[in-house]
């Protein structure tokens, strides 16, 4: 079965809105069972509307289609559709009940535009939205089916989920599920884990059985998919492949799941063994403690850091040596550790972490070229400090370096001796 998504607006095409809703309706028409097959991010045309729809639906089982539904000028997409399949508009009087109480609790006027919202093309299932203001439609033409829903992502997913997911049930059946499972690793590259630690595997990419290798800063997640004629089919199906990744790759495995972060487990880590954690950042700029503070109760283990930027605060709040920062430079191992040891010290944590590097884009030099990053680790039995050679980018080098601190914290924790990316330990 193939799905195709429509997506309407011309704040898509100019890049004042981040189009989130077409990769979260892929990942939801995947999830049941259908190949979405391709996304359009279409302006706020009439005639691109329609030669869009007429593509869509003559390729695929059902066309996904969002925006373009508000009450001003600019949103065209009832007025293409309807004219598309030579339809009336009609007002559904239970669309306008609902749009007229709304605007009444909350104290807004109701004007003529607002009485739009309640015109549907007479022929279409009225998908009545409970979330805003715009309903959403159903047409079956000739046996294709395309959805047409608000652009504002809470009320299409409230749509998806409540009333187009039923329709699909209805429509199309579950003649086949699907089923993915993601396992995240950090502290290692792409091509590095797929050749030199998975290797091939054709053996297990079969019946089919998928593997996607989704690289994101500081790791790579692996999406497995799998399909059965059951759920339960489906989620057996990739089990094997599952149990030789986690085999072959544990040192680099966080975890699994596709929201789960290092830092998530790092907390979990720093619970179960009782430990505290603070934090010196300079290049970083406090992002440590961000992604550490995200999580719901790291209270119980952060007991808070530095924003060490200038060399002054390295010196005057840190105690690092004014000697070395002059002879070695703020960007060096000597300072790197001098500031995991000093914050831990201060703040009376277990363990402590710092960051000191040349982000960029400007600042290297031919001996500290930009993304040159120093990463400080100390704690009662062990301390030392990592060089890492990142990229130009500032942002890039910014949430690497966090990643990349985060995941040397949870590796000593399991007990893995390995240092992300393979780099080396240096000692004082």
């Amino acid at each position: 079965m193939r799905a195709e998504i429509i997506s309407i607006g011309n704040e898509l095409l100019i890049g004042d809105t981040v189009n989130t809703n077409a990769s979260w309706m892929g990942a939801f028409m995947t999830e049941h069972g259908f190949e979405v097959s391709r996304v359009y991010t279409i302006s706020d045309n009439i005639i691109q509307i329609k030669q869009s729809i007429v593509s869509s639906m003559s390729e695929s089982d059902i066309v996904l289609c969002t925006g373009g539904l508000g009450p001003t000028h600019d949103d065209m997409t009832k007025r293409a559709v309807a004219e598309l399949f030579n339809m009336k508009m009609r007002t559904d009087k239970e669309v306008l009940a609902f749009v007229q109480d709304y605007f009444s609790r909350r104290n807004i006027p109701f004007s003529h535009s607002n009485f739009g919202q309640a015109e549907v093309p007479d022929a279409c299932e009225v998908l009545f939205n409970n979330s805003g203001t715009a309903p959403g439609m159903w047409f079956n033409i000739d046996g294709k089916y395309l959805a047409v829903m608000p652009g504002v992502p809470h009320e299409m997913q409230y749509l998806m989920q409540n009333k187009v997911a039923p329709k699909l049930h209805q429509v199309f059946g579950h003649t086949t599920h699907l089923y993915s499972r993601y396992i995240k690793t950090a502290g290692i590259g792409e091509s590095t884990l797929s050749d030199n630690i998975l290797g091939n595997l054709d053996s297990f990419l079969k019946d089919g059985v998928s593997l996607a290798f989704l690289p994101m800063a500081g790791g790579v997640t692996l999406r497995l998919n799998g399909t059965g004629s059951t759920k339960s089919g489906a989620e057996q199906s990739v089990v094997p492949l599952a149990d030789y990744i986690h085999k072959k790759a544990f040192e680099f495995i966080i975890g699994e799941g596709k929201e789960l972060t290092v830092s998530e487990v790092v907390g979990q880590l720093l619970i179960k063994s009782g430990q505290t954690l603070a934090v010196a950042e300079s290049c970083t700029g406090g992002m440590i403690a961000n992604e550490i503070t995200n999580i719901s109760g790291s209270s119980a283990y952060f007991m808070g850091g530095f924003v060490a930027y200038s060399n002054s605060v390295k010196i005057n709040q840190l105690s690092v040596l004014a000697g070395d920062i002059e002879t070695h430079g703020a960007v060096s191992k000597q300072v790197a550790l001098q500031m995991a040891k000093n914050v831990a010290v201060k703040l009376g944590a277990d363990i402590g972490i710092s960051t000191t590097g040349i982000a960029g884009p400007d600042g290297g030099s031919v001996e500290k070229p930009v993304g040159t990053i120093w990463i400080g680790y100390w704690d009662k039995t062990q301390h030392f400090a990592i060089k890492a050679s990142f990229t130009k980018d500032r942002i890039i080098n910014k949430e690497r370096t966090t990643r990349t601190a985060l995941e040397l914290v949870r590796r000593i924790l399991k007990g893995v001796d390995s240092v992300p990316y393979n780099l080396e330990k240096q000692y004082p």
